[in-house]
């Protein structure tokens, strides 16, 4: 072909692609297999590649391949992104709508889903996709153009070319998409992202941006922030141009006029909410005349002219069929509901928490009784009530034995406690909590792997850990002579771990890792700490959490007594001189301490983080010498962001304190 031909050919190429992926992935009405839109962009491709000149910046070859440079650069909205004003019932609905009636009698409003996901800004020069931002405080964002490029839904040209368009969409993980991400972490022993509006921060703040294309995200418009060159005068006809210009919009929407209208809208929207192939966390109401919304204006912190109504936790009914009693690695015995699966907040469910047995009689939850089943937070499935008791059912009483090693068990509280020291379910939570991430962090070695080793009487006790050869568990659990050799090598490194990870991953009750860190500051060694007779010594007198009273930061009476009862037995003392003679670090190590990867550097963490609490983050950093404050200042040196990062963001920015993500962070630990 000449260069003219080439030319011609690939703006075809363009053109047949960019309808295709309209058809895709905004319409949802494909007219060509994968294999033929494959075959297209190639083509286009090997054009490109014999005539780089012919590259253009809407090609859709290039939608992946480009990089970051550097940490996200700030970006100023011209129009400020608002957040909405929330509203929890029918009452407060209607006394916002009847408030915007008053100074409006006319208004008409438009009722549209609030999609679950990261806000974001689109710009648009000449038809052309030029920036996309994310929301941050409103008012300060940060450009992330090069991975909203990867998001196959976002038109690199719109249909005609408009001047300028800034568009403000939502970008979310589908249900589907996010069900296998985390069943391919779970695979992997990677920690699960915790929702699927997590799962689309995390994916879209990634400095590679072919991470980003790996995460299947889509991406609904749902306002015209500011425009020149089109013409509209209601939020509806807005909606209807994005989509003639080939973006995808916000889906059923409803126009009403009375109040009535509106809250009929919102219990639809809400009723179909585990049918939509994406999560929503409720639904907005927005005054469809754009001249009254600028009238209306804005407060401080919400327009007056759109809110957001939040729905309460969905329930649904089931039928328990049974209770499941399950031993932890404290002992404590606790109930689980086995249920007929139900749909509840876009997931079957089939088993829910039931907490004690005292719970169970307060809600007198029997076994055969049609229940009412709800996600807590959106979470954690829990029964709520009883709908109807079973015919000849009874009260539910909690056995007065331990399920699995059939010991007395004991009350304590609330809770019933198996205290036989060899129970075996005691034994398999407490080795696995030893082997967690959080505690010796034993790569590959999964709970199937130490049941294994149990019943095969090589495991009775964490120590035996570390006298197992590769030879004795090839062919155990799958696994062959390269798996043992890692597994054998993964937990020589967790000697290593230090003393506070030790203490941690003993399973002392009430001793989490902040705990286990303070104390290692305090006491040299865990031989010096399982010395200690008087609680004094570890939770001070007057002042728990002083240490000018002798005592460890944090640490209380209750904590107190647990360490000390624990280090009473003989047998726990003579199990930690194994550990040392084994080879485990049982020394606080105060000059590791000194000279941590972030040692002397001073954090401060906001928004939400896509793989970790902001609690777990701050344990990381002062695990590593480092410290967190409260608040940015001229002596912090990072601030750590997340999702939805608010006012703090802008002061860093103003103050040229570095702005670090959540992967940057954790690439920081591993240098």
């Amino acid at each position: 072909m000449t260069q003219t031909e080439l030319a011609r050919r690939a703006e075809e190429l363009r053109g047949e692609l960019r309808y295709h992926s309209q058809k895709y992935y905004v319409e949802d009405a494909p007219e060509i297999d994968d294999y033929a839109y494959d075959q297209l962009m190639n083509e286009l491709k090997a054009i490109e590649h014999a005539a780089p000149a012919l590259i253009t910046p809407d090609s859709p070859t290039q939608r992946v391949g480009g990089k970051a440079q550097g940490q996200f650069a700030p970006v100023a909205h011209e129009i400020p992104m608002e957040s909405l004003q929330d509203l929890f019932s029918r009452e407060e609905l209607f006394s916002f709508l009847n408030g915007v009636r008053e100074k409006l009698p006319s208004a008409e409003f438009v009722v549209e889903p609030k999609i679950d996901g990261l806000s974001v800004s689109l710009e648009y020069e000449n038809g052309l996709f030029v920036r996309g931002s994310t929301r941050g405080d409103g008012r300060i964002g940060e450009d992330v153009t090069a991975n909203l490029r990867t998001i196959k839904a976002i038109p690199l040209r719109l249909r005609r070319p408009v001047p300028y368009l800034e568009v403000r969409g939502e970008v979310y993980m589908p249900r589907a998409v996010f069900e296998a991400l985390v069943a391919r972490q779970e695979a992997q022993g990677e920690t699960p992202f915790k929702n699927p509006r997590n799962a689309a921060a995390g994916g879209l703040r990634q400095k590679d941006p072919a991470v980003t294309a790996q995460r299947g995200l889509r991406i609904l418009c749902f306002n015209i922030q500011t425009a020149r060159g089109l013409e509209y005068e209601t939020h509806a006809e807005g909606l209807a141009l994005l989509r003639a210009l080939g973006a995808p919009t916000v889906p059923g929407f409803a126009l009403c006029h009375r109040p009535e209208e509106v809250w009929a809208e919102m219990e639809r929207l809400g009723g179909a909410r585990g049918k939509l192939p994406f999560d929503i966390d409720g639904a907005v109401v927005k005054v469809n005349d754009i001249a009254a919304r600028e009238a209306l204006g804005s407060t401080a912190k919400f327009p007056r002219w759109a809110a957001a109504f939040k729905y309460p936790p969905e329930e649904r009914e089931t039928t328990l069929r049974g209770i499941e009693i399950t031993v932890g690695r404290s002992g404590v015995l606790t109930p689980t509901a086995i249920l007929d699966p139900v749909l509840l907040a876009g997931s079957t469910v089939a088993r829910a928490s039931l907490h004690n047995g005292d719970r169970i009689r307060e809600k007198d939850v029997r076994i055969g009784d049609r229940v009412i089943v709800r996600k807590a937070g959106d979470v954690i499935p829990e029964i709520l009530r009883v709908a109807a008791h079973a015919p000849g059912s009874a009260p539910y009483a909690m056995p007065g034995n331990c399920p699995e090693c059939g010991e007395a068990a004991e009350r304590e509280g609330v809770f019933l406690r198996c205290v036989n020291p060899d129970c075996p379910a005691m034994r398999l939570q407490r080795l696995s909590h030893f082997c967690s991430r959080g505690a010796m962090d034993i790569e590959g070695l999964s709970d199937a792997i130490l049941l294994r080793l149990c019943e095969a009487g090589l495991l009775r006790g964490p120590a035996d850990l570390y006298r197992l050869e590769a030879a004795q568990l090839e062919g155990l659990a799958g696994l062959g002579k390269k798996s043992a050799a890692n597994l054998i090598a993964a937990i020589q490194a967790s000697k290593s771990r230090g003393a506070d990870r030790l203490l941690f991953a003993l399973g002392i009750r009430h001793v989490g890792l902040r705990i286990a860190q303070n104390v290692t500051q305090v006491y040299p060694s865990l031989e010096a700490l399982a010395a200690l007779r008087e609680q004094a010594a570890l939770s001070g007198k007057e002042k728990p959490s002083s240490k000018k009273q002798g005592g460890v930061p944090g640490v209380d009476i209750v904590i107190a007594k647990s360490i000390l009862a624990y280090f009473s037995k003989e047998a726990h003392r003579a199990q930690l001189a194994e550990f040392a003679a084994l080879g485990l670090q049982t020394q606080a190590a105060q000059a590791a301490r000194g000279g941590g990867r972030l040692e002397g550097r001073r954090f401060v963490i906001t928004g939400t983080l896509a793989r970790m609490t902001r609690t777990q983050a701050q344990q990381l950093i002062e695990k590593n010498g480092g410290s967190v404050s409260g608040g940015v200042s001229a002596k912090t040196d990072f601030l750590l962001v997340g999702e939805e990062a608010g006012g703090k963001l802008s002061k860093a920015r103003a103050l040229g304190v570095p702005v670090i993500g959540e992967d940057e962070f954790l690439k920081m630990l591993e240098e």
